[in-house]
Protein backbone atom coordinates (compact mmCIF):
# COMPACT_ATOMS: atom_id res chain seq x y z
CA UNK A 1 0.00 0.00 0.00
CA UNK A 2 1.35 3.39 -0.98
CA UNK A 3 1.35 5.80 1.93
CA UNK A 4 2.80 9.19 2.75
CA UNK A 5 3.15 10.20 6.36
CA UNK A 6 3.84 13.71 7.62
CA UNK A 7 5.21 14.47 11.06
CA UNK A 8 6.72 17.34 13.00
CA UNK A 9 3.77 19.66 13.30
CA UNK A 10 2.69 21.25 16.54
CA UNK A 11 2.10 24.46 18.45
CA UNK A 12 4.81 27.09 18.25
CA UNK A 13 5.07 30.74 19.21
CA UNK A 14 5.35 33.42 16.59
CA UNK A 15 8.95 33.72 15.45
CA UNK A 16 9.64 30.09 16.17
CA UNK A 17 10.62 27.20 13.93
CA UNK A 18 9.49 23.69 13.09
CA UNK A 19 10.81 20.97 10.83
CA UNK A 20 8.24 18.84 9.07
CA UNK A 21 9.08 15.42 7.69
CA UNK A 22 7.46 13.36 4.96
CA UNK A 23 8.21 9.68 4.64
CA UNK A 24 6.86 7.07 2.26
CA UNK A 25 5.90 3.45 2.52
CA UNK A 26 5.08 1.18 -0.37
CA UNK A 27 7.29 3.03 -2.82
CA UNK A 28 10.52 5.00 -2.99
CA UNK A 29 10.86 8.63 -3.89
CA UNK A 30 13.27 7.89 -6.75
CA UNK A 31 12.04 9.67 -9.87
CA UNK A 32 9.33 11.53 -7.99
CA UNK A 33 8.67 15.14 -7.19
CA UNK A 34 7.62 15.83 -3.62
CA UNK A 35 5.54 18.85 -2.81
CA UNK A 36 4.51 20.51 0.42
CA UNK A 37 1.12 22.17 0.60
CA UNK A 38 -0.86 23.89 3.32
CA UNK A 39 -4.50 24.57 3.91
CA UNK A 40 -5.82 27.02 6.44
CA UNK A 41 -9.46 26.95 7.58
CA UNK A 42 -11.71 28.42 4.92
CA UNK A 43 -8.90 28.75 2.40
CA UNK A 44 -7.80 26.80 -0.63
CA UNK A 45 -4.90 24.41 -0.50
CA UNK A 46 -1.70 26.28 -1.33
CA UNK A 47 1.57 24.86 -2.63
CA UNK A 48 4.60 26.09 -0.71
CA UNK A 49 7.57 24.07 -1.95
CA UNK A 50 8.62 21.31 -4.29
CA UNK A 51 11.71 19.16 -4.82
CA UNK A 52 12.60 16.69 -7.53
CA UNK A 53 14.37 13.77 -5.95
CA UNK A 54 16.54 12.85 -8.94
CA UNK A 55 18.44 16.14 -9.07
CA UNK A 56 17.48 18.02 -5.91
CA UNK A 57 16.06 20.99 -7.77
CA UNK A 58 13.62 22.97 -5.66
CA UNK A 59 10.99 25.62 -6.09
CA UNK A 60 9.45 27.65 -3.29
CA UNK A 61 6.41 29.90 -3.06
CA UNK A 62 7.67 33.46 -3.36
CA UNK A 63 5.94 34.65 -0.20
CA UNK A 64 7.78 32.12 1.99
CA UNK A 65 11.22 32.26 0.38
CA UNK A 66 13.80 32.83 3.08
CA UNK A 67 11.55 31.34 5.75
CA UNK A 68 10.66 27.88 4.39
CA UNK A 69 13.25 25.47 3.02
CA UNK A 70 12.63 22.11 1.41
CA UNK A 71 15.30 19.42 1.48
CA UNK A 72 15.62 15.67 1.21
CA UNK A 73 17.46 12.66 2.54
CA UNK A 74 17.24 10.22 -0.33
CA UNK A 75 18.80 7.40 1.66
CA UNK A 76 15.99 7.68 4.22
CA UNK A 77 13.28 8.29 1.61
CA UNK A 78 12.36 11.43 3.50
CA UNK A 79 11.67 15.03 2.54
CA UNK A 80 11.79 17.86 5.02
CA UNK A 81 10.23 21.29 5.19
CA UNK A 82 12.00 23.66 7.56
CA UNK A 83 9.69 26.42 8.75
CA UNK A 84 11.28 29.51 10.31
CA UNK A 85 10.15 32.92 11.50
CA UNK A 86 6.64 31.57 11.75
CA UNK A 87 3.67 33.88 12.09
CA UNK A 88 -0.04 33.37 12.71
CA UNK A 89 -0.74 33.35 8.96
CA UNK A 90 1.31 30.16 8.67
CA UNK A 91 -1.22 28.28 10.79
CA UNK A 92 -2.58 25.47 8.63
CA UNK A 93 -2.59 21.76 8.00
CA UNK A 94 0.54 20.94 6.06
CA UNK A 95 0.47 18.10 3.54
CA UNK A 96 3.13 16.38 1.52
CA UNK A 97 2.39 14.91 -1.87
CA UNK A 98 4.23 12.84 -4.45
CA UNK A 99 4.02 12.69 -8.21
CA UNK A 100 6.16 11.14 -10.92
CA UNK A 101 8.39 13.97 -12.13
CA UNK A 102 7.77 13.13 -15.77
CA UNK A 103 7.79 16.67 -17.10
CA UNK A 104 10.86 18.87 -17.58
CA UNK A 105 11.35 21.51 -14.89
CA UNK A 106 8.54 19.89 -12.95
CA UNK A 107 8.80 21.93 -9.77
CA UNK A 108 8.97 25.36 -11.36
CA UNK A 109 6.25 24.54 -13.86
CA UNK A 110 3.83 22.38 -11.89
CA UNK A 111 5.23 21.84 -8.42
CA UNK A 112 2.89 24.15 -6.53
CA UNK A 113 -0.28 22.92 -8.23
CA UNK A 114 -2.42 20.51 -6.15
CA UNK A 115 -2.50 17.85 -8.87
CA UNK A 116 -0.19 15.33 -7.26
CA UNK A 117 -0.95 11.63 -7.42
CA UNK A 118 -0.31 10.65 -3.79
CA UNK A 119 -1.16 12.65 -0.67
CA UNK A 120 -0.49 12.32 3.02
CA UNK A 121 -3.01 12.95 5.78
CA UNK A 122 -1.43 16.18 6.91
CA UNK A 123 0.12 17.57 10.07
CA UNK A 124 -1.25 20.56 11.96
CA UNK A 125 0.94 23.61 12.46
CA UNK A 126 -0.43 26.21 14.85
CA UNK A 127 1.40 29.47 15.45
CA UNK A 128 0.39 31.46 18.50
CA UNK A 129 0.86 35.22 18.50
Amino acid sequence: EVQLVESGGGLVQAGGSLRLSCTASGFTFDGYAIGWFRQAPGKEREGVACITMSDGLTYTLTSVVGRFTISSDNAKNTVFLQLSSLNAEDTAVYYCAADPANKPNFCSGYGLLPTYHYWGQGTQVTVSS
